[in-house]
């Protein structure tokens, strides 16, 4: 058995619906989201809910093989097909017949084997390397991306034709930084289950003033990342340092500069100033949202972050989204969201 879908954020409960929807239909079904979400929890968990559970669950990595490799490991090939192959070996598909083919990383196919990938999808049918007798396949194929496979079409990176067969069904699961609420339930399930596996007892919880820490952190390494910590914690116990370290990553950030006045009362002075309780736009405290205030500082202290790794790279948005640890498409959605705007140049 797979590990449990755990969540509570409108996102994951979305995805348990559609599961529950999907798992019986054997419709083609693509999964998206970062590296690290748990795209491949959501395939097993819909090859559990399915009529096709104990029946074969194959998973390939598109990404960790090239061309000619992966070729063979999907459709397999008979003895003499090419150099080294000594003897006839199943493909992936022909093992997971009457089962579920996980195609992982499938945004990194290349085109040739798209062709031949969609071939199967259409006829049920493929041809091992060096036979010229089909076999016919079975499967349930899900395929898992971290790619944007529109922007991939338009860019000619992937074929349309296989992206319609494929998505027939799209689960999309956001990265964990969009879903806070989903951490503390993450952190309580992972920690009780890495304390069994690393032999841990009298594990003591996290404070809340860690708990928080972890909320409000980004997970650029999304729900990998988060298991990956909490093990090290069970291992080396000095959890506030831990998340002190993985929250600063050893990079000196900006100061936020102080707007207060110099003859205001420094305990109250850079809080009035920055709620503009004073000015025309001072909010009215009968209906204070400490929600909306907090996103704003978070705002506030983002933009200066960005801004501050942009102006060192030169505003090399690459270089600036691999510092920072967050995707190339998630730094250019902030910079458009905090308004970020590079300096003008002087002509």
């Amino acid at each position: 058995m797979g590990p449990p879908i755990i969540g509570v954020s409108k996102n994951i409960e979305r995805a348990k619906e559609l599961i529950e929807h999907v798992a019986h239909t054997g419709l083609n079904t693509v999964i998206t989201g970062e590296s690290g979400v748990g795209k491949e929890v959501i395939a097993q968990n819909l090859y559990q809910k399915s009529p096709r559970m104990g029946k074969p669950f194959i998973k390939i990595n598109c990404a960790a093989l090239p061309e000619g490799l992966l070729e063979s490991e999907l459709f397999g090939y008979e003895k003499g097909a090419f150099t080294g192959a000594e003897q006839k070996r199943k493909g992936k598909f022909q093992l997971a017949h009457s089962g579920v083919l996980l195609l992982d990383e499938i945004g990194d196919m290349s085109m040739p084997l798209q062709a031949k990938l969609l071939h199967v999808l259409q006829s049920g049918e493929f041809a091992p390397l060096g036979s010229e007798k089909d076999v016919k396949t079975d499967t349930w194929v899900i395929a898992a991306t971290n790619h944007d496979l529109k922007q991939d079409i338009n860019e000619g990176k992937f074929r349309e034709d296989l992206y319609y067969r494929l998505n027939i069904i799209k689960i999309q699961i956001d990265p964990l930084r969009d879903r806070p609420e989903d951490i503390p339930p993450l952190i309580e399930f992972y920690f009780k289950e890495f304390a069994t596996q690393l032999n841990r007892d009298n594990v003591d919880n996290l404070s809340p003033v860690i708990m928080d820490k972890m909320i409000n952190y980004h997970w650029p390494g999304n729900v990998r990342e988060l298991q990956n910590v909490l093990k090290r914690m069970l291992v080396l116990g000095n959890h506030e340092q831990i998340i002190d370290e993985l929250i600063g990553g050893g990079m000196v950030m900006p100061v936020i500069a102080d707007t207060s006045s110099q003859d205001s009362s420094p305990s109250s002075a850079p809080i009035d100033s920055f709620l503009d309780l004073n000015g025309d736009n001072a909010p009215d405290l009968n209906n204070f949202s400490f929600k909306k205030i907090k996103k704003k500082a978070v705002d506030r202290v983002e933009r200066e972050i960005i801004t501050y790794i942009l102006q060192k790279t030169e505003w090399n948005r690459s270089k600036a989204s691999k510092i920072l640890k967050i995707s190339y498409k998630t730094l250019l959605y902030k910079i458009s969201d905090l308004n970020i705007e590079p300096p003008t140049k002087s002509i």
